[in-house]
């Protein structure tokens, strides 16, 4: 099985050797509530997301990512922010490839569906904003989930 393994301003971190456009949402419902994954190939908790595909909008990969991973149907509402740190890198286990950070995460709501495991996610739930830092993540996950909780309206989104 791949195992991802993040690495942030750590000098015994792989030298980067790709970079991939991907996407992260922070999906909610009704009750405010935000869908979160526990990620199969590293056990932390995570925002649904993954890699933009060749002839894919943002948009489009935001939506198509979130239904595979968790079985909810959302619709984009917004953007948190762009997040491209060099000193944070990603590697995969299964074929030495060692990824730059580049994710654009944005806003959704969930339109329809239950929350439901994929090979990509060993448990998918909604949690209240209340609980969420109480979930082991990675401190990029953390970061974009804190930037989204601070964001009030009148915050430009994050560019970093």
């Amino acid at each position: 099985m791949t195992r991802r393994i993040d690495f942030y301003n750590d000098p015994q971190a792989p030298t980067a050797n790709s970079l991939v456009p991907s996407v992260n949402v922070v999906v909610t419902n009704e009750a405010g509530h935000i869908l979160m994954i526990r990620r199969s190939d590293n056990d932390n908790w995570a925002l649904p997301g993954g890699a933009i595909d060749l002839g894919e909008s943002i948009p489009a990969a935001a939506v198509r990512e979130t239904l595979e991973e968790t079985g909810i149907t959302c619709e984009v509402t917004g953007l948190v922010g762009t997040y491209s740190d060099p000193d944070h890198v990603i590697l995969y286990t299964s074929n030495g490839e060692v990824r730059q950070e580049f994710s654009i995460v944005l806003t959704a709501r969930a339109v329809s569906g239950e929350p439901t495991p994929s090979t990509e996610s060993r448990e998918v739930r909604w949690v209240s904003r209340d609980d969420l830092m109480s979930y082991h993540m990675d401190r990029s996950m953390s970061l974009r989930i804190s930037h989204y909780l601070q964001a009030d309206g009148s915050h430009s989104p994050y560019i970093g």
